[in-house]
C-alpha cells in the first residue's frame, strides 16, 4: 500500500553499499524510519531531497506492521540548505533534532511537535536568534511530549517557591525539601520568562531580546533537566563543548 505525507529529514544511516535508512518527522506519522533504494548513487532518482533538515514530500509503500517501508518519492518542497552550510547554526539545530528523536516516540503523531519544528527551522533561516530559539524549542518539546519540569509551584504541596531540585524535576518549598541537598535556586525573572515561552508561538519569540544573563539561566536549568532525563547529555552539546575547548570556533 503506498502512503503519502511530508516530512523533515532528521538523519540518515548507511545501508550495504548504496542504500540509506532515512529518519523523518511526520505529521500524521511521527517519527518514521523508511529505507532508500541506492540513494547514494550518482544518478538516484532522490537527488539531494533526503540531506539532513530537507523538507519534502514522501511516498512509501509498506504494510501496517512493516518495520522499515521503502520510501519510493520525495519531493523537496524546501532544502533549509543555508542552515547546513553555517556550522553554528548546524549545530544549534542538530542538537533540537537529537532532542526530537530522544523524546519523541517512533510512529506516534505528533503535530504540534512537527510544526515546532517547522517553524523553528523557518525561523533559524531568517537569522533569528539560535540560542533563544533553541531554548524555545527545549520548553515547548518537552511540554508536548510530557517531560516539563515542573516550575510553577511545588511538585509535592503546590505552593510557591524558587528552589528546583535536578532528581525530582520540579520546585520544592522549604518545607517540601527539609533535610535534602541544596538545591537550584531559580529567580523570579528567570521563572516568569519561561512561562513567557512556555505559551509564545516561535514567531513571538522571534521579536523578543531577553538579556544574556537571563537567557543563560534559563537554558543551563533546561539542559540539566533534560540531561537528568534521559541520565546522559545530548552527543551534539559535547561536540560543541569540544570545539569551545579546543579553540576551533564554529563559523559565523
Amino acid at each position: 500500500m503506498i502512503k503519502r505525507s511530508e516530512g523533515i529529514v532528521l538523519r540518515t544511516f548507511p545501508f550495504g553499499e548504496a542504500d540509506l535508512i532515512v529518519t523523518f518527522m511526520t505529521p500524521d506519522l511521527g517519527i518514521l524510519k523508511l529505507f532508500a533504494k541506492s540513494p547514494r548513487k550518482f544518478k538516484s532518482c532522490f537527488g539531494s531531497s533526503l540531506e539532513p533538515l530537507t523538507y519534502a514530500k514522501i511516498a512509501f509503500w509498506g504494510r501496517e506492521d512493516t518495520a522499515l517501508p521503502k520510501l519510493t518519492q520525495s519531493d523537496i518542497i524546501h532544502p533549509f540548505q543555508s542552515i547546513r552550510e553555517n556550522l553554528d547554526c548546524f549545530l544549534k539545530v542538530s542538537g533540537i533534532i537529537e532532542l526530537t528523536i530522544s523524546f519523541v516516540p517512533e510512529r506516534d503523531a505528533n503535530k504540534k511537535a512537527y510544526t515546532l519544528l517547522l517553524h523553528t527551522l523557518q525561523a533559524v533561516e531568517k537569522g533569528f536568534d539560535t540560542h533563544l530559539l533553541t531554548c524555545h524549542y527545549k520548553i515547548k518539546l518537552l511540554h508536548f511530549t510530557g517531560f516539563s519540569p515542573g516550575l510553577d509551584s511545588c511538585g509535592r504541596c503546590g505552593k510557591t517557591g524558587y528552589s528546583f531540585y535536578i532528581s525530582h524535576g520540579s520546585i520544592l518549598c522549604e518545607i517540601c525539601s527539609r533535610g535534602m541537598a541544596p538545591p537550584l535556586r531559580i529567580s523570579p525573572a528567570v521563572l516568569r520568562f519561561y512561562k513567557d515561552l512556555l505559551t509564545w508561538d516561535t514567531a513571538k519569540v522571534g521579536r523578543i531580546k531577553p538579556t544574556e544573563m537571563l537567557l543563560a539561566e534559563l537554558s543551563d536549568i533546561m539542559n540539566m533537566h533534560i540531561k537528568y532525563i534521559l541520565a546522559k547529555p545530548l552527543k551534539t552539546e559535547e561536540y560543541a563543548q569540544t570545539l569551545t575547548i579546543t579553540g576551533k570556533q564554529p563559523m559565523k
